[in-house]
């Protein structure tokens, strides 16, 4: 059976470099708040073209797919991102 590569096998193959904790806090923050801010405004880009009939135009769809995607990345990305800031390193495990 082969065996199991880890990085401790090849450390070179993943460069770390010591940032200091408040960096990780800080990058958190600003992470949470571009979320925050993300998902709040593309469901407001999202909910204005539902309601307003004016705004539904085949132009406009393009719009609402790109803040439709958007939001999808800020619902799942940011809270991962954050988390890992907070807990400086990788918290989900090898498979995730």
């Amino acid at each position: 059976a082969p065996q199991k590569m880890t990085v401790q096998d090849a450390p070179r193959a993943f460069p770390t470099v010591d940032v200091p904790d408040h960096a990780h806090y800080t990058i958190g923050v600003v992470i949470l708040i571009v979320g925050i801010t993300g998902t709040l405004g593309n469901f407001l880009v999202f909910y204005a073209f539902c309601r307003s009939r004016s705004l539904q135009t085949p132009a406009n769809i393009l719009i609402i797919n790109l803040a439709i995607s958007d939001f999808l990345m800020s619902i799942t990305q940011s809270p991962v991102f954050f988390t890992n800031s907070l807990y400086k390193h990788w918290i989900f495990g090898e498979k995730g």
